[in-house]
């Protein structure tokens, strides 16, 4: 049984956002702080990844740990209408393998930051600078620091 009534509810779901949210401000302020400089949301992306670092042909995608299925404390379905979440957060992780593997096909590489990651800012810091190489050492591409 949900605790909030439906008006309740359809306005906190409006209420969530799909770019520019939180999680992805952290990361990009890490970024941007680390010397990266990137594109946001490209569309002709498969999954428009949020980030987009287009001379490493390197993509990053933020994800919220209860949309995208995480297996983790906030990645917990909820208990109600499972009839529903059930099936959208396993389209939404079929979806998010798809955009990967065609990443991928073309000749990218993507990391996914989950949500519940980022508040280990050391941490984060560290496995973006690991799947980036250093900053600004793109010389074919825009990047050059």
């Amino acid at each position: 049984m949900d605790r909030l009534t439906p008006e309740a509810r359809s306005a906190n779901m409006k209420a969530v956002r799909r770019k520019d949210t939180a999680p992805e401000m952290i990361v990009r302020r890490l970024l941007h702080a680390a010397g990266y400089r990137y594109r946001l949301h490209v569309k002709k992306l498969p999954g428009s990844p949020d980030i987009v670092f287009p001379g490493r042909k390197k993509a990053i995608f933020v994800h919220g740990c209860f949309w995208h299925g995480h297996d983790c404390r906030a990645g917990r379905r909820p208990q109600s209408r499972q009839d529903y979440w059930v099936p959208k957060i396993a389209r939404n992780r079929e979806r998010d393998a798809a955009s990967v593997d065609a990443l991928s096909r073309s000749g990218w590489t993507s990391l996914t930051v989950w949500e519940c990651r980022v508040t280990d800012r050391d941490s984060l810091t560290e496995q973006l600078v690991d799947f980036l190489g250093p900053a600004g050492s793109v010389i074919d591409g825009k990047e050059r620091g």
